[in-house]
């Protein structure tokens, strides 16, 4: 027990120098031109010092929160503001998604037509209609994956609730701090761990081995080559889906950054009472639950 509490110590404290050293060295980690650099940045982006990096830089805001509680809930803003920025923007993912269906329906059912060409800046895109039909399925992954934070904020996600609602103001926010901490986090931290190197093992060739240590990749990175996935399910079907495995990743990260939004507005409600409630927060619309004075 001593040796993992001095483990999760001496990490927390080597994470001030490993983000120093990154921020002052960034060339060693960023010059994808360097094939070494890219390695590091492959090793690093799933590793337990990348991991304490960033638990560090939540346990430091925290603690300056805890402070000045008026930080906290500028941490609060940003990451909803964030979230909100995004699923507004890619939410239209679903109007283009229906009005390319249509466009393809009628294309080959009515005009049999059988390809699509676009090239209104004079360079030519074309692609089979299967191609594009397929590539519908991107719309629901752009939906799924960066809108998920923005529904969380809008409150649209399904809840079970069995003890919620009957428990007192301040023992619902405590049941939302312990599942932001207890669940989300951890939940995002693992789908990144395994979505890092699954992304990839998509984008380069040898495939990086994720127990591998560094110096293994670094000997690797002689070798090391872009070799980005380009093979669809079809002859002529969608040959992107090496976007599916980034946007993995990105929904783990804005998981783990709405698990921190959460666990702020929680104590924040916690700690100030049901008058803080709906401070600073933008909904798109009043929910059931709201009043306008939340706003």
């Amino acid at each position: 027990m001593l040796d993992a509490i001095w483990w999760v110590i001496s990490n927390i404290g080597m994470a001030f120098y490993n983000f120093g050293h990154a921020v002052t060295h960034p060339a060693s980690w960023l010059a994808w031109g360097n094939r070494e650099a890219l390695a590091r940045f492959i090793y690093y982006g799933a590793s337990v010092e990348f991991f304490f990096v960033v638990f560090t830089a939540f346990l430091v805001l925290t603690a300056v929160g805890l402070w000045r509680r008026g930080v906290m809930w500028g941490a609060v803003r940003v990451l909803e503001g964030l979230a909100n920025g995004l699923g507004r923007t890619f939410a239209w993912a679903a109007l283009v998604m229906v009005l390319q269906q249509i466009m393809i329906v009628f294309l080959q059912r009515i005009f049999r037509v059988s390809a699509i060409e676009i090239g209104p800046f004079g360079v030519t895109f074309a692609r089979d209609l299967s191609w594009w039909s397929e590539e519908l399925k991107l719309y629901n992954a752009l939906i799924i994956c960066l809108c998920v934070s923005y529904t969380f904020v809008q409150g649209g996600h399904v809840r079970v609730d069995l003890i919620y609602s009957q428990v007192s103001y301040r023992t619902r926010k405590l049941i939302d701090m312990v599942g932001a901490i207890l669940f989300m986090m951890p939940m995002a931290t693992i789908i990144w761990l395994y979505g890092w190197f699954f992304m990839w093992r998509n984008l380069v060739v040898p495939n990086p081995n994720a127990s591998a240590p560094l110096d293994r990749l670094l000997s690797q990175s002689r070798a090391m080559r872009w070799n980005v996935e380009t093979i669809g399910f079809s002859p002529n079907g969608f040959d992107a889906y090496f976007l599916f495995k980034v946007l993995i990743v990105v929904f783990a990260g804005l998981v783990f950054l709405q698990a921190i939004a959460v666990f702020y507005r929680s104590y924040l409600n916690f700690v100030e009472g049901e008058a803080s409630e709906g401070r600073h927060l933008s909904r798109d619309r009043l929910g059931a639950e709201e009043s306008p004075a939340a706003h």
